[in-house]
């Protein structure tokens, strides 16, 4: 039996790796197929014994990784070689001297960008921070090794149903925080959609199944709408003789669930559910005059909103992406956006960096998007003295979804971050004139430091030699280029004040006899609220925390707190450490891998009831705290510490009160306010702790803070409350 199933998966891997041989065959150049057959039986060699969570050999994994970076992304030979050997030194006996060996110093390069580093990290740091910063700074070399880990990404998160609940969700956050973004910026829009969806399908499946469902339901009518949308169009498009195709396109999952969500709008109200693309095949010279020629038929059948025009011809988004979108009227009464494009942009859009290398000779100039990697380089090189985290969160600021396109006195374009201010742009100019910079002037007025810039501002920026940079000028900037200069002025600075509140800090510790060692820095952090320890002696340094204060400190109960729970640290310490304690009538939540009953907190963030979908996340002193999946700090969490995510869900549910708030939306009338509270507190015997009410021109809107027992009687409370006459909308909210 087991011989079978072994030739059955010989079989298989052969196939996937003769597929894999069929799409690299055209580019395929000298001794290439020589080297990527080496590759293909180096890995299946170096993880033979090896399987995934899934029970399937291993080698299925590089294997489906090199399929996507070639066929999904459009890579060539080295990444396909790469992408075959990028676990073989992380999980195998091979070093990276042995790869530059057998396969060249430019492969080793690619191979030690992915592999990631392991050993032990100071306290305030972490190892995923550190690996994505290790895997970020190879864009200074080389870009496909963030390319190979976006494939390596994707396929991981189509195979995670294996992964237990808690490697499911730090996976999951880890991708919405930094790799979707990363594949948006590097224009693999078809990737980046796929990671969200993924993303929801493990995060809020209930969400995620019930809007796929609703989708089918709609496919008849759906198809119907787009066949006699596109009839006419297709008609007159064919009279100009161009060769052209035209696709239906159904919004991602993720983008109608984030509609739903920002707008408190069920599915049936999304109005632009789907949209037409258009791609014409037509020589470079004459991309822009047959996109605005084939708009101009579209809008000779239906009526364009004015307000949704965007033109990424004539300025194309950052990234490269490069279409005309026009949302319409169609004949039915429903809006439908429409995207025209070239044959060439089509395939920018699709396959991103790889993309506008094979158009870069045609196109002649550089991209947007090499202009973004130039500055993410230099970003980059700047960067190295910041800890891991805040080296994410300036990158990740960099991620920008949406740019300003805004000019120099002399009518120079200069493409920014959407929400960039003044100052952003005086540091884009050099760093000198952002240091000095005291205002400018736009469109020829005076305007201040944190004025947000405009599309189609002119901006003229004035300088004072006295002029220097303030902590202050942090809330003002949103560029990574500007933050990370102001940050260096401002260091050395913050370097003196901190040596002078470290002395003051241990001077206190001695005198209350408090042995100051790493852990009580820590803790004392903490209870300040300082993100770090240089933060906090600055902080005492300047004066802003007196040094009367660190005696309350001990006095502190979370410092008492902390002295008990000292030894939980991460998730796996968690597991060694636990004590089972007996079953109480009050316990509600099941904790960790064994799911023992253990103290817990709730987070203050997300206030999940019993019900929500929650995991735990082990802090440094205050114990466990128990956060919903959906909480607005959960993505962060997960990527930053996801070594500290533990298992948590509910059981039996006893007569305990949790707090929730909901937000009561309705046409104001006599009476209406009566009636909820009457449902609230005589008919479903809830406790509410606050309501505050706002009436204007006949709209009443309302936030309640009640307590709750779990998710079924708090859905029982909303069915009600929407049954009132005059109410429109009940949501629950995070208070």
């Amino acid at each position: 039996m087991i011989s079978v199933d072994v030739e059955v998966e010989k079989k298989e891997i052969l196939r996937k790796y003769r597929r894999l041989l069929r799409w690299a065959k055209p580019f395929l150049k000298g001794n290439d197929a020589k080297m990527i057959k080496k590759a293909f039986k180096t890995s299946l060699e170096a993880h033979k014994d090896m399987r995934r969570k899934s029970g399937e050999p291993y080698i299925f994994h590089p294997l489906a990784v090199a399929q996507i970076a070639v066929e999904e992304i459009g890579l060539g030979t080295t990444s396909i070689i790469s992408a075959l050997l990028h676990d073989v030194v992380e999980d195998t006996e091979w070093e990276i001297k042995d790869i530059e060996r057998e396969f060249g110093k430019k492969i080793a390069r690619i191979i030690d960008g992915l592999t990631k580093i392991s050993g032990v990290f100071e306290y305030g740091s972490s190892e995923q921070a550190e690996n994505f910063r290790r895997m970020l700074l190879t864009l200074s070399d080389d870009v496909r090794v963030i390319l190979i880990k976006l494939a390596d990404r994707l396929h991981n998160m189509r195979t995670l149903d294996s992964m237990p609940r808690n490697k499911q969700l730090k996976a999951s956050s880890e991708t919405i925080y930094l790799y979707a973004p990363l594949a948006h910026r590097l224009g693999l829009y078809a990737i980046k959609t796929e990671l969200e969806d993924l993303y929801l399908k493990y995060t809020e499946s209930d969400k995620f199944q019930e809007i796929i469902k609703k989708i089918k339901a709609t496919k008849a009518s759906r198809d119907r709408s787009i066949r006699n949308l596109i009839k006419p169009i297709q008609k007159e498009i064919s009279k100009l003789g161009y060769k052209f195709e035209i696709k239906g396109r159904l919004k991602s999952i993720h983008s109608i669930w984030n509609k739903m969500k920002s707008q408190n709008i069920p599915f049936e109200e999304i109005y632009d559910l789907f949209a037409v693309r258009i791609i014409v095949d037509t020589k470079l010279e004459q991309e822009k005059a047959a996109s605005w020629r084939i708009y101009s038929i579209v809008t000779d059948y239906y009526q364009p909103n004015p307000d949704r025009l965007r033109d990424w011809i004539s300025t194309p988004k950052a990234n490269g992406y490069e279409s005309l979108h026009t949302t319409v009227m169609s004949n039915s009464g429903q809006w439908v956006e429409v995207q025209i494009r070239t044959k060439r942009m089509d395939e920018i859009a699709e396959k991103g960096y790889a993309a506008h290398w094979k158009y870069k000779d045609t196109a002649g100039q550089e991209s947007g998007l090499e202009e973004w990697i130039s500055k993410v380089r230099e970003l980059l090189e700047q960067d190295d003295t910041h800890s891991a985290i805040e080296f994410m969160d300036n990158f990740r600021s960099n991620l920008f979804q949406e740019e300003v396109f805004v000019f120099t006195p002399k009518g120079e374009l200069k493409i920014l971050p959407a929400g960039a201010t003044t100052l952003d742009f005086a540091f884009d100019i050099h760093t000198e004139v952002g240091a000095q910079c005291l205002g400018a002037k736009v469109n020829q007025k005076l305007v201040p430091l944190n004025y947000k810039l405009k599309n189609g501002d002119q901006i003229e920026i004035l300088t004072s030699s006295k002029q220097k940079p303030s902590e202050d000028w942090l809330r003002h900037v949103v560029s990574s280029k500007a933050r990370s200069k102001i940050k260096d002025v401002l260091k050395e600075e913050k370097k003196a004040a901190a040596l002078v509140g470290k002395e003051v800090v241990m001077r206190k510790l001695k005198q209350m006899k408090i042995e100051a060692t790493e852990t009580t820095i820590n803790r004392l952090t903490e209870y300040f609220e300082a993100k770090t320890p240089l933060n906090l002696f600055y902080w005492v340094g300047k004066g802003k925390i007196d040094a009367k204060e660190i005696k309350k400190f001990k006095l502190a109960s979370n410092y008492e707190l902390a002295t008990k729970k000292d030894k939980i640290l991460d998730a796996t310490s968690f597991e060694r450490e636990k004590t089972k304690v007996k079953e109480q009538e009050t316990d509600m939540l099941l904790i960790g891998e064994d799911m023992d009953i253990i103290d817990y907190q709730l987070a203050k963030c997300c206030n999940p009831i019993p019900g929500d979908d929650v995991f735990g996340f082990v802090t440094v002193n205050e114990g466990i705290k128990i956060h919903r999946t959906t909480c607005p700090n959960a993505a962060e969490l997960m990527s930053n510490y996801g070594y500290r995510v533990i298992k948590a869900k509910w059981t039996s549910q006893k007569e305990i009160a949790f707090l929730a708030g909901l937000k009561i939306i309705g046409t104001d009338r006599v009476g209406l306010i009566s009636d909820i509270t009457k449902i609230i507190s005589t008919e479903l015997k809830v406790n509410m702790r606050s309501i505050t009410v706002d009436s204007e021109s006949g709209i009443f809107e309302g936030t309640i803070m009640l307590f709750v027992n779990d998710t079924i009687h708090l859905n029982l409370l909303m069915d009600k409350l929407q049954k009132v006459n005059g109410v429109v909308k009940v949501n629950r909210f995070d208070s």
